[in-house]
């Protein structure tokens, strides 16, 4: 019986016989540097800010500003928190699975 290499399933080993070191993928709020998301945060922090801060010198006007500092902080200012958490400890913990058992080490440390 001949296979069609158009419906042919690849499949794993049964059972977890390796060493899985890959780091976990990145947080969804995590951003690319710490410096980056500071400024951002600045930007967004700043523009709402100022937003308030303006409203008695200009008006109405300056809540156009509010929009501008929600999509620096990528919608709220609780979500930049998490993302500048999860920025700061990227990269520090690795996570090894071994035969079913998972343990969190320092990355550099053996």
């Amino acid at each position: 019986m001949a296979a069609d290499p158009t419906t042919t399933i690849r499949t794993e080993p049964a059972g977890d016989t390796g060493v899985r070191a890959d780091p976990p993928p990145p947080g969804r709020f995590a951003g690319d540097s710490v410096p980056r998301h500071l400024a951002r945060g600045a930007l967004g922090f700043g523009a709402l800010i100022a937003s308030l801060a303006l409203l008695p010198v200009t008006g109405p006007v300056s809540l156009l500003l509010a929009p501008a500092g929600l999509i620096a902080l990528r919608g709220c200012p609780m979500c930049w928190a998490i993302g500048l958490a999860e920025t700061v400890s990227a990269g520090r913990l690795r996570r090894s699975c071994v035969d079913g058992r998972c343990e969190l080490t320092r990355a550099g440390v053996r």
